[in-house]
């Protein structure tokens, strides 16, 4: 329970400066400026993805089950190869914005490989190590970017990107180091007689499962951007950008929630165990979230627009607004994922998301058009939601779940205070 209340803390911390980023961006750069960046980094995000075949949640899984050594090899090398083939069908669609290949290329690997460092991390249990390869990614960002803007007077969106390329390095470089002990170490042969190239073999067919939950997923979360530039311009862009990431900055307490629920999941191999942690786990995030979501609702529109922001972003209220409900589905989703994916079902998550991809299709077309930023906010809501409604219903027939026990009772509230209790008393000296 500690591990899970650093955690969040760390997120949170993370969240606040990326928060007063955005509106520091919003600022230095304006609504077409924050539009490029936006496209810049969901392209990433889409390459990222395909790297995570082998450099995702993969690690964890058959770190597990063999060892780290036996794992991190496959993982190393197939980053490069993923952003390239991710990159190029990009390019093919027309979706990479002209004159950034090249810097999208090298930031898929390099973010690539943070991430999969510090899947290593989470395996390995090093939950400090992992929440300090968090804040060295995210937070030190923040004052990366202030000195660029404000320092050296680089006011444009190549300081954004100098700005992720240290970084990312630096975050690289540190969480490697904290991996050098375990790479060192010698170990008995883990594949049990297994060849290398039957452990690749595993390693692929768990990973393109997992990593074609991710890609529609992702694709779920921002092939909007694509969608409202060719609907209504760079611009739009920018305003559906800056309230996506508003309303998307709740999502660090579920994605914090779900690294450990997936690796607790992921541990045991019981039944009734996974089914309790996940829904324990999940009542934990729809709370948490739904409150986060709330307060965000509570602020006006003449905040973001006289203080916040500009008047170019007019409008942020009702992009966060159509957001909210999907917000919460999206977290809430999220968790209920990480137990397909942690007790091996995988493939459900999967159908998941690519039901989620296909909902926000159809919808977005319909409404992007006529409605603009605010049909393409509701569009992702009305995806995320069939989402959760999806891995509700398979979760239901796998593990006899009921529908009234997604519902917070009394044991769940004597549970949280007891978890509360010891984790006081265990503070004091």
């Amino acid at each position: 329970m500690r591990d899970l209340f650093t955690t969040i803390g760390t997120r949170y911390l993370i969240a606040i400066l990326n928060l007063v980023l955005i509106f520091i961006n919003a600022k230095v750069l304006g609504v077409e400026g924050v539009g490029l960046v936006g496209l810049i980094l969901a392209a990433v995000g889409i390459a990222t993805m395909f790297c995570g075949i082998l450099a995702g949640n993969t690690i964890v899984y058959f770190m597990n089950r063999y060892s780290m050594k036996a794992v991190f090899l496959p993982s190393y090398c197939w980053t490069p190869v993923g952003a390239g083939i991710a990159c190029g069908c990009m390019a093919i669609l027309g979706l990479l914005p002209e004159g950034y290949a090249f810097d999208i290329y090298i930031l898929s690997i390099l973010t690539s490989l943070v991430a999969a460092n510090s899947r290593f991390l989470l395996g390995k249990n090093l939950i400090f190590g992992f929440n300090l390869t968090f804040v060295l990614q995210g937070g030190l960002l923040f004052f990366v970017l202030l000195f660029l803007y404000y320092g050296l007077k680089i006011q444009n969106v190549t300081a954004y990107l100098w700005g992720m390329y240290l970084t990312n390095g630096i975050a690289f470089l540190v969480s490697l180091f904290l991996l050098l002990p375990f790479l060192n170490r010698k170990e008995a042969d883990p594949r049990k007689g297994r060849s290398r190239y039957a452990l690749l073999q595993e390693m692929f067919t768990y990973g393109l499962w997992g990593s074609a939950d991710n890609i529609a997923e992702i694709l779920t979360t921002r092939l909007n951007y694509f969608l409202i530039k060719r609907f209504a311009g760079l611009g739009s862009v920018g305003l559906l950008d800056a309230g996506t990431k508003i309303s998307e900055s709740v999502w660090h307490i579920n994605r914090s929630i779900g690294f450990i629920a997936y690796s607790r999941v992921a541990r045991t191999h019981d039944p009734g165990e996974q089914k309790q942690t996940t829904l324990r786990f999940f009542k934990l995030t729809f709370c948490a979230v739904t409150l986060a979501t709330g307060c965000i609702l509570l602020i006006p529109e003449w905040v973001y627009t006289d203080y916040l922001f500009s008047a170019e972003f007019a409008g942020m209220r009702n992009v966060i607004t159509g957001l909210s409900t999907g917000i919460i589905a999206l977290a809430c989703n999220s968790i209920l994922s990480q137990y397909f994916i942690g007790s091996g079902k995988i493939r459900y998550s999967a159908g998941s998301s690519f039901t989620g991809l296909i909902s926000l299709l159809v919808s977005g077309y319909l409404l992007i058009p006529s409605y603009g930023v605010v049909g393409s906010a509701i569009s992702t809501s009305i995806a995320f939601c069939i989402m959760l409604a999806f891995s509700m219903i398979i979760f239901c027939r796998k593990t006899g779940t009921r529908p009234k026990d997604f519902l917070i009772n009394k044991e769940d509230v004597r549970f949280a205070l007891r978890k509360l209790r010891l984790t006081h008393d265990g503070s004091q000296p």
